[in-house]
């Protein structure tokens, strides 16, 4: 399993800048990060990639930034805004030898409406329609996209394993994965070993984060039950701390980080590695 640090840790928005951290990244020990990127206009991924390479780090993941412009299931506008950014984050993953994009891309993040089944069946028949189209566009350029369940105060679209892996069957892509959260997990399933067993084969992407979004490890999770499950599965993907703190107060507000959770961010990336390091083994 390849454990990195995601970049929402350190900064937002991801910019050619915002590459400075590399350097400590490295120095924590990290192989793999998963780079956030919200504007693919701020970020010139031949560069990007210039200085991973410089760094002795991979790019393991693409994370994508769903706000209320882009949105699957949304309106003419919002489809197109969302195909478009899906399509150029894609492009930029094949200069920065990237393997997946991960996230809720099914939806803007937030909205959590409740919709009647009638409404909820006709979303569903517009995102699998945008999935096969973006997904096809993956698979001919050797990536992956991997849908992320997330809780029930954030979407009411993909809550758990099994609508995602319904929406992965419905689209019928090899380019098509799931991504599964621990801190999502911890409110939607009823066993996360479970869920890991179920997604199986289809699981390409994993976020390891604490209960309360802090340290992995330093929470009530059951970690040993999710490493057995993770190796049950023969699972060889990313595994990536996503954790936040109020440092980066824009991802602090859309994650509802209203206190401090733990000491710092250095302590979150590297007590976290370790831990992972040590369970994952």
């Amino acid at each position: 399993m390849k454990i990195g640090i995601n970049t929402f840790l350190f900064t937002f928005p991801f910019t050619n800048e915002s590459t400075s951290c590399f350097k400590t990244f490295k120095k924590w020990g990290f192989k793999n990060i998963e780079i956030a990127i919200d504007d693919p206009a701020n970020v010139d991924p031949a560069h990007v990639k210039a200085e991973l390479d410089k760094a002795g780090l991979t790019c393991v993941s693409v994370c994508g930034c769903f706000g209320p412009d882009r949105d699957l299931r949304g309106t003419p506008e919002q489809q197109k805004n969302s195909m478009e950014y899906l399509t150029k984050l894609i492009d930029q993953m094949v200069v920065l030898d990237c393997p997946a994009l991960i996230g809720p891309v099914y939806s803007a993040v937030g909205r959590a409406d409740g919709p009647e089944p009638k409404e909820y069946a006709q979303q569903w028949k517009t995102v699998v329609k945008n999935l096969k189209v973006i997904s096809k566009y993956a698979q001919k350029k050797g990536k992956i996209i991997c849908i992320e369940p997330l809780n029930r105060f954030e979407t009411d679209f993909i809550n758990t394993a099994d609508q995602a892996l319904k929406l992965v069957k419905d689209v019928g892509s090899p380019a098509l994965k799931i991504m599964l959260d621990t801190f999502h997990m911890n409110i939607e399933e009823k066993c996360q070993a479970a869920a890991i067993r179920k997604v199986g084969k289809h699981l390409g992407h994993f976020h390891a984060c604490g209960s309360d979004r802090g340290t992995p490890g330093n929470d009530h999770l059951c970690w040993d039950c999710i490493a057995k499950a993770l190796h049950k599965i023969d699972y060889k993907g990313g595994v990536v701390i996503e954790s936040f703190t109020k440092d980066v107060k824009v991802i602090a507000k859309a994650a509802a980080i209203w206190r401090q959770i733990e000491p710092s961010r250095e302590e979150i990336a590297t007590k976290g590695l370790k831990f992972l390091k040590k369970t994952l083994a």
